[in-house]
């Protein structure tokens, strides 16, 4: 059945454009890979910022220019003022509908201070920030009977392009990982909400599995544009040996970065870049690097920092209340994503993108932390609000039975496939080659050996294909769709890489002096551009 809006993603994002665009008057269909409570933002634990007035010291302007200082001068600045003006009404709206924020003695919304941060701005749920923000939202959407679908693989954004017009989107297609059919979703409206794609680096990463940039595959394939997707942000607290995210909020409370000598080494509360490269340069010299939060005390530890502790014991076997935590940094945030302008729309009609899948150049080069959560609300309600208001005047039709058929062909096709090479190695290859080569610090030589490496592995696909041809729950099937979802995304990061030829933010060329001025140069890119870019470099 047709729909007045199509959502694809159920994290945060996809579920506040979902709740908007239902107020609308909208008919909204929500379908995802997982299901919506295991979506990438119940990992962010640290808060939600907003200058709600609680600190003397705080301030919206401040907000904007603590946002726009992280972003190393690359940030819309107009894009940066709508984020932050809407923060304490976004706030205030997600305090409404049950979130239970921590509360100070005289019952306001607790606040504490992240990196990059002049005030304690991030208002927080203990260290389950992103956690209770999904699972109200989840909550709120059942409670309006909004309808979700799970265990839908995104395979393609169904497009028409008549002559003379821009293309405007149709629908989407679907691996439905239960029964193995391609179904497809009809729509006037399609609102991409996919999450990031940092999984390219595999086991260094905090994200789920699931983050395999598969909307914005899809998207580049459809004729989207994408941009700044050379920026990934790493985290500079993971835990040493499962990069499981240790919060930011940890540091915000005051914990210590040391190596191995007990020395601390940097401004713990600096923004995340300068804090990652430190703690990467400490590694580099021969030194374990730790978090040290033992002198918060137990009582504290356990108010405050349940999670963290509970993610040390479980995958480091050390209890920080009287043990050093080893940490290193690993991929966490995609700033890059697809192109959207003010009103969260694509180049291609009625199709929006909203979340970490998207571009609204607020991040720049560097996502100041407690930014992504009020990201998803204020541009969630964004695109929800505009992709219904579009569904009401949209009013042509679009056959998708030739895209039904061809998809349907596709996924035959992969079956036949053979394996003689297993992804799954190639897939941790690729990890381990993005880590090393295109991670906290780059160069040009490093890069283009990368992008070699990928080259090689499009070419010998074919011969990866998965072992298992059965239809019914074929993950295999459904994660080597995802491994060349991410392969295509891979050659694109690299090759954006190479292009920007400064060294900016997460973006660190070791060979090129660092900027910082505010000479805004986004690098868009299309599918088209992607191969002929490739082309010119490996001459």
């Amino acid at each position: 059945m047709r729909s007045d809006v199509l959502i694809i993603g159920a994290g945060g994002a996809g579920l506040v454009a979902a709740i908007n665009a239902h107020t609308q008057g909208a008919k909204v269909k929500v379908i995802t890979k997982e299901y919506p409570t295991r979506s990438q933002t119940c990992m962010a634990q640290g808060g939600i910022n907003a200058a709600l007035g609680n600190a003397s010291q705080d301030s919206v302007q401040a907000h904007i220019e603590n946002t726009l200082m992280s972003a190393r001068g690359i940030a819309n600045e107009d894009a940066v003022r709508l984020l932050c003006e809407s923060a304490p009404e976004a706030v205030e709206w997600l305090d409404s509908i049950g979130v239970c924020f921590s509360r100070t003695k005289d019952a306001k919304i607790a606040q504490r201070t992240l990196g990059g941060a002049s005030a304690a701005r991030a208002c927080y749920a203990q260290d389950y920030t992103g956690l209770k923000i999904l699972h109200t939202l989840y909550d709120r959407c059942n409670a309006l009977g909004i309808e979700m679908l799970n265990e839908r693989c995104l395979v393609n954004l169904v497009t028409k392009k008549p002559q003379k017009e821009d293309a405007y989107i149709g629908g989407a297609t679907f691996l439905n990982i239960r029964s193995g059919e391609v179904e497809t979703y009809e729509a006037s409206s399609v609102i991409v909400a996919t999450g990031g794609y940092s999984r390219i680096y595999d086991k260094h990463s905090t994200n789920s599995t699931s983050s395999t940039g598969d909307g914005l595959a899809a998207a580049i394939r459809a004729g989207a544009r994408l941009s700044d997707m050379e920026f990934v942000q790493f985290h500079p607290t993971a835990l040493k040996g499962s990069s499981i995210l240790i919060s930011e909020s940890a540091r915000g409370a005051g914990g210590y970065l040391l190596n191995s000598k007990g020395e601390r080494f940097t401004n713990e509360l600096a923004p995340r870049d300068e804090v990652a490269r430190a703690i990467d340069m400490e590694i580099q010299k021969g030194e374990n690097v730790f978090l040290d939060i033992r002198h918060l005390g137990e009582e504290f530890i356990n108010s405050e920092l349940p999670q963290e502790r509970k993610l040390a014991k479980l995958y480091e076997n050390i209890d920080p209340v009287y043990d050093l935590i080893p940490i290193k940094p690993v991929a966490h945030y995609t700033m890059g994503g697809i192109e959207v302008d003010e009103d969260s729309s694509t180049k291609i009609k009625g199709l929006y993108a909203v979340g970490e899948c998207a571009n609204h150049r607020v991040h720049g080069a560097n996502r100041l932390g407690g930014n992504s959560l009020l990201e998803l609300v204020v541009f969630g309600r964004q695109a929800g609000v505009n992709a219904a208001k579009y569904a009401k005047i949209f009013d042509k039709t679009i056959d998708t039975d030739e895209q039904t058929q061809s998809d349907k062909n596709l996924v035959e096709e992969v079956k036949k496939f053979t394996n003689q090479i297993d992804f799954y190695e190639k897939r941790a290859f690729i990890g381990n080659i993005f880590y090393n080569n295109a991670g906290i610090s780059r160069n040009d030589r490093d890069l283009k050996e990368a992008l070699c490496q990928i080259h090689q592995i499009q070419k010998e696909l074919p011969l990866m294909g998965p072992k298992d041809k059965t239809k019914a729950y074929n993950t295999n099937l459904v994660e080597f769709i995802e491994f060349s979802n991410m392969l295509e995304l891979c050659e694109i990061v690299i090759v954006c890489a190479i292009n920007r030829s400064e060294s900016r933010g997460a973006h660190y060329r070791s060979d090129i002096p660092e900027q910082n001025d505010v000479d805004y140069k986004a690098h868009t890119i299309t599918y088209k551009e992607a191969n002929l870019l490739y082309a010119d470099f490996v001459e």
